[in-house]
């Protein structure tokens, strides 16, 4: 009797992926290696083969071979401000296209130092390093670049004056200037403002493209109506404390942030004083929270996960030597999300 034997099962080698999509080995290895330098259709016809064939990549031995490890740090200042979650989206999702895995660390609250990004850099054993925290001083930028050159560094959302480092971010004076004017052509006449952190540089721009814009349309602003916060729900509760101490407070606050404009106006709310009908609230970052909040809050729109898409296309242009000598600022366009958190100003 003759006993049936089982085929045995080979694992699929390059070869095989090469020959089913009728591609030389060298073709296969360039589309799972380097991709961006092979045409789309030969790109999908490997991918096709690599998931007919069952063919997967030994990622430890390329790895080893290439002396790179394929992936990218990000640095993020706190991971618990939904504020992130769609740029690390978009992060992850371009740089997976492109078979990049992304290393996230939350650089925490306190300044980052030199020897601090050095050490994480070498933890993560990382290609390139996004930086989404603009706290590190131009010095230390400077000295993690000379430590680590093989290793790219830009920056995402937050950045750093006068360093050498690419950056991508949203256009934050533009994004002023359209809230002011929003609220001047409802009738505004005086203004606040609710800071982000003190040393932050987003804080900064956005605080100096408020008193601008407001001083170029004639309105009114006091030294007392800006008042410090740190982008958080607490610090728009802070300030609402402040504001009803106030007697004779501005029709119209413009926050740093969405969750400053949250915390305001349910301290506001509390205390008393009805949005919009008394007085107009912006924020700063259309994040998800917005649209359901009560009211429906006016603010900024930022397109993070294009952000996040083009941070990544940045940094693998870098890693590949794609790009010239002087650094690219990539400023992303922003819109006006018009809700029910502003109005016409009280008579």
């Amino acid at each position: 009797m003759n006993k049936k034997t089982n085929p045995i099962r080979t694992t699929p080698k390059v070869v095989d992926v090469a020959r089913l999509a009728g591609v030389s080995t060298a073709t296969v290895s360039r589309v799972l290696n380097d991709p961006s330098k092979v045409t789309q259709t030969t790109r999908d016809a490997v991918l096709a083969a690599v998931k007919e064939t069952g063919y997967r990549v030994n990622r430890a031995a390329r790895n080893l071979r290439t002396n790179t490890s394929r992936s990218i740090l990000a640095l993020v200042p706190n991971l618990s401000n939904p504020f992130f979650s769609n740029i690390l989206s978009g992060l992850e999702r371009e740089l997976n296209a492109e078979d990049y895995s992304l290393l996230v660390t939350d650089s925490g609250d306190a300044g980052l130092t030199a020897d601090q990004m050095d050490r994480l850099i070498a933890a993560g054993q990382a290609d390139g390093l996004i930086v989404l925290d603009g706290s590190i001083t131009a010095s230390d930028v400077a000295e993690v670049q000379d430590n680590n050159p093989s290793c790219p560094m830009i920056f995402a959302c937050e950045w750093v004056n006068d360093v050498n480092c690419p950056s991508v971010r949203a256009d934050n004076v533009g994004g002023v200037q359209i809230l002011v004017d929003h609220l001047w052509q409802n009738g505004h006449r005086r203004f606040g403002h609710v800071t982000g952190p003190a040393a932050n540089i987003l804080s900064n721009v956005r605080r100096t493209a408020f008193e601008q814009r407001v001083q170029e349309l004639g309105g009114e602003i006091r030294p007392s109506w800006v008042v410090q916060g740190d982008f958080s729900i607490a610090a728009g509760g802070r300030a609402a404390d402040t504001i009803l101490d106030m007697t004779d407070a501005p029709t119209a606050w413009i926050c740093a942030s969405d969750q400053i404009a949250f915390g305001l106006i349910a301290g506001l709310t509390r205390g008393g004083i009805e949005v919009p009908t008394q007085v107009s609230v912006t924020g700063f970052d259309n994040i998800e929270m917005t649209e359901v909040f009560n009211p429906p809050l006016t603010t900024i729109h930022q397109s993070r996960n294009k952000m996040g898409q083009q941070a990544a296309r940045s940094i693998l242009e870098l890693i590949r030597g794609q790009t010239g000598n002087s650094p690219q600022v990539h400023i992303l366009p922003v819109h006006l999300v018009d809700r029910e958190s502003t109005g016409a100003a009280p008579v």
